[in-house]
């Protein structure tokens, strides 16, 4: 069993080269996942000098590590944001995400990309006949917003269900694929791409910004945060807005005949997506700070889906916000945020790009109130941010309490070098990793995931491959004991 994304294995991409010198723009975008590859692609026909930068490689973080789906069945979301605001913001939602869709069909289809793009049916289900009325009400409301919705008691698997909903126009695709080629695609004199190249300070200069790199300064008039989860603390304040959720996903043969996506409305959480003699599951989701034991959570997921013999294994995190809409717009002048896809990545990625290029160039985009990461407070928030606000203390309190966690068994250990808190795990060849075993975002102590060989951070989910190299922010600093 391979215990890293399907997406990532065995796929070349092309090198970009890190920033080696002070350089000036008008647009800088920091994060190379689905968000910033797609934005980097909507400014390539403007007059506008865009960089693109990403502290690791392109599409390597959370974005490849998702199962791929682009649908606007979202579980239940649509009643979710009728009975949080109303009918007209959960029918907006519906528009951006059928909007998101055909935006990736014109784009691959115009380009000429190659990225595994399949049309399927969508399916939401339920197995507890005490679920039949939320399945209902989701597809009644589909169907006033004009959709064509099936009742089916049955997946295309052959699967029976107690009852169930399914739409077309939905899609598959390799979201690695895609993000490689659409970069590749929108380099231009005006438009430049650097990996390796992490931003650690973000100083505003007027109405312009300083972004510096260990080694260099990036001017920007505008800068667009298109990043898993923002490393600042001022002036949004992420850890009390909103909370990170992990996922365990596997991906094992499949002979069954057709291919298609579906999700259920009770929990646990069974989400399946059959392609090409492959079957992805996703199960095992939980609020990170409630996470830390990997080995108990894959137990679940095994028991959960009633399969232990994966070809692959891996993790994934989702940036949940409290009333499950995305944050994509100004958080302050000339700075723009796009985040908070709530486990819907893909076209809420897709729709931000849109957002934040027409905010941009001053244009009106309808989706920019409800999407407005300074929108108002609303009765969802309220309710759910003592929830949030104790998650984010538990989560640090643990972490710092019990740092050598009884299911390591004494690998890794914890120790004190030069003065210094690390933590040494060993492989099976018996070669010793060294790394500190705080996290550089806000000092919580890191979870070994024997899993998949990375540490954790339980508090805002930085990880670091095995030995200390961030792969996946909040954070902007390794944990390599040097």
């Amino acid at each position: 069993m391979k215990n890293i994304p399907v997406w990532q294995d065995n796929l070349k991409s092309k090198n970009y080269p890190s920033l080696k010198e002070n350089i000036d723009v008008d647009v800088l975008i920091i994060g190379g996942g689905i968000t910033g590859c797609n934005t980097f692609y909507q400014f390539k026909d403007t007059n506008l000098k865009v960089a693109l930068v990403e502290k690791n490689k392109i599409g390597m973080g959370c974005s490849s590590r998702s199962s791929a789906k682009i649908t606007f069945l979202q579980e239940n979301i649509y009643t979710k944001l009728k009975n949080t605001f109303d009918r007209g913001a959960s029918f907006l939602y519906y528009k951006s995400q059928k909007e998101a869709i055909r935006v990736i069909n014109d784009i691959i289809k115009k380009e000429n990309i190659d990225c595994d793009l399949k049309k399927v049916k969508s399916c939401l289900y339920t197995i507890d006949s005490n679920n039949i009325y939320k399945i209902k009400k989701e597809g009644e409301l589909l169907k006033s917003f004009g959709e064509k919705v099936e009742n089916i008691k049955t997946l295309p698997s052959g699967v029976e269900v107690v009852d169930g909903i399914s739409v077309s126009d939905t899609f598959l695709f390799h979201p690695l694929k895609y993000m490689i080629e659409i970069v590749k695609k929108s380099i231009t004199d005006n438009n430049k791409v650097y990996e390796d190249t992490n931003i650690i300070k973000i100083e505003r200069v007027g109405n312009s910004f300083k972004c510096y790199t260990k080694t260099n300064i990036i001017n920007a008039k505008y800068v667009i945060l298109s990043l898993h989860y923002p490393y600042f603390l001022i002036p949004y304040l992420m850890p009390l807005k909103c909370y990170i959720e992990k996922s365990y996903l596997g991906l094992i043969e499949s002979k069954t005949k057709d291919d298609f996506s579906a999700i259920n409305i009770e929990k646990p959480l069974i989400s399946l997506r059959k392609s090409d003699n492959q079957l992805l599951i996703v199960s095992e989701s939980r609020n990170l700070a409630f996470a830390s034991n990997n080995s108990v959570m894959v137990d679940n997921f095994y028991n959960n889906t009633n399969i232990s013999n994966y070809d692959y294994l891996w993790s994934n995190h989702d940036l949940i916000t409290f009333d499950r809409l995305p944050l994509i717009g100004f958080i302050d002048d000339n700075l723009l945020l796009a985040t908070g896809y709530n486990t819907w990545g893909n076209s809420n990625g897709i729709i931000a790009s849109v957002i934040v290029k027409d905010l941009v160039l001053g244009k009106d985009n309808k989706y920019k109130k409800i999407f407005d990461p300074r929108r108002c407070f609303n009765k969802g928030k309220i309710i759910n941010y003592p929830i949030n606000l104790f998650s984010n203390i538990y989560s640090f309190i643990s972490s710092k309490i019990n740092k050598n966690k009884s299911y390591y068994d004494g690998n890794p250990y914890f120790t004190k070098k030069d003065g210094k808190n690390i933590a040494i795990y060993k492989d099976d060849d018996g070669t010793e990793h060294i790394v500190y075993n705080k996290c550089p975002h806000l000092k919580c102590s890191l979870v070994f995931n024997k899993i998949e060989k990375t540490w954790d951070c339980p508090c805002h989910g930085s990880r670091f491959d095995i030995d200390g190299k961030c792969i996946i922010g909040p954070s902007n600093y390794d944990i390599t004991y040097k």
